[in-house]
């Protein structure tokens, strides 16, 4: 059956009494960046993204980038209810989905979540999408070749689930999340380490690091290709601008592959917000580029461990589960 999601939408806005408090994630005016000792922009601490904005703009809010007050009142109001019910935990975009729709769709069918307590307090914004660039907020046209190749590289996975470690996902082996990394939420905390030279951008997930030197030199060979690509930096002004390219084709991002351009921006637009900027050029997988910008915002708390190599006895029993499933055909 499909939802009217537009109907759900109106019925969200229109039936929900109004929660009079609020916390606003907001740029200050004239804000004055701090420094570091050698007078860069001073971008280091720890940020989270812990936004529930989604990727994507919903069809129902067209050319809306905001809310009205009115209706951000009223998510507040209903996204509150989500957090004390308890239930699957929300990650990602899955949260915004449960507060339009009503309906809970789990992030892992075949086990179910972990409950929402789990979760990080989420940052709801009046913005309706990450995606800034195309204005519509949605992602550009897929191209026809990028169409079909993830969609044969969807059915050798179905085909072929198991037969080895190579068959299963780079983050299920700990290898990497990719870059960037988009879930919101759970252990979606970066730190950032600056010296005169290089800054380091550490990810909680897997805890992967990328060490970036802030020469604005060239990139490394053409055939030397990298899980999170090849970066070089330097500062614009109060801005730190990373330039990524080189990637592996395994790296995989939303269907792009290794011939992706990655363009980042770091300003610290208040005390306790980071604002990320990102945009990503692939014409062997989209029509145009897009840009997406994402508030981080600044935890007094460090990053946690993420122990995944050391305790990953998940990649033994599923590969030993396929080989008795094949034994049980067999028979």
């Amino acid at each position: 059956m499909q939802i009217n999601h537009r109907r759900r939408y109106q019925k969200l806005f229109i039936a929900l009494p109004l929660l009079l408090s609020a916390t606003v994630i907001s740029a200050q005016n004239n804000y004055v960046v701090p420094r570091t000792l050698n007078g860069q922009p001073d971008l280091q601490g720890v940020w989270a993204n812990n936004s529930t904005t989604p990727l994507q703009r919903p069809e129902f809010f067209a050319d809306r980038d905001t809310l009205t007050e009115d209706e951000y009142q009223r998510l507040l109001a209903r996204a509150a209810e989500i957090e004390s019910g308890g239930g699957d935990a929300l990650f990602g975009d899955g949260f915004l989905n449960a507060v339009i729709t009503g309906e809970v769709e789990s992030y892992d069918p075949s086990t179910g979540n972990y409950d929402q307590s789990w979760m990080s307090s989420r940052n709801i914004e009046r913005r309706t999408s990450l995606i800034v660039d195309p204005p519509n907020g949605r992602l550009p046209a897929m191209l026809p070749e990028a169409r079909e190749r993830m969609s044969t590289e969807a059915r050798i996975r179905r085909e072929n689930p198991a037969d080895s470690y190579l068959s299963r996902p780079l983050q299920e082996r700990c290898i990497t999340y990719g870059m960037p990394y988009m879930l919101a939420g759970y252990n979606s905390y970066y730190q950032v380490v600056q010296s005169a030279t290089h800054v380091a951008i550490i990810q909680e997930m897997i805890h992967d690091v990328r060490l970036i030197p802030l020469d604005g030199g060239e990139h490394v060979d053409d055939n030397i290709r990298l899980w999170h690509g090849d970066s070089r930096g330097y500062f614009e002004g109060d801005t730190l601008v990373i330039e990524t390219r080189n990637f592996s084709d395994a790296s995989e991002f939303m269907g792009a592959r290794g011939n992706r351009l990655f363009t980042e921006r770091f300003t610290r637009t208040a005390d306790q917000v980071l604002r990320y900027e990102f945009t990503i050029e692939d014409d062997q997988t989209w029509e145009r580029p897009w840009t997406a910008v994402i508030n981080y915002t600044f935890s007094e708390d460090p990053i946690y461990e993420y122990a995944c190599h050391e305790g990953n006895y998940a990649l033994e029993g599923i590969l030993s589960g396929a080989r008795a499933d094949e034994r049980r055909a067999q028979e």
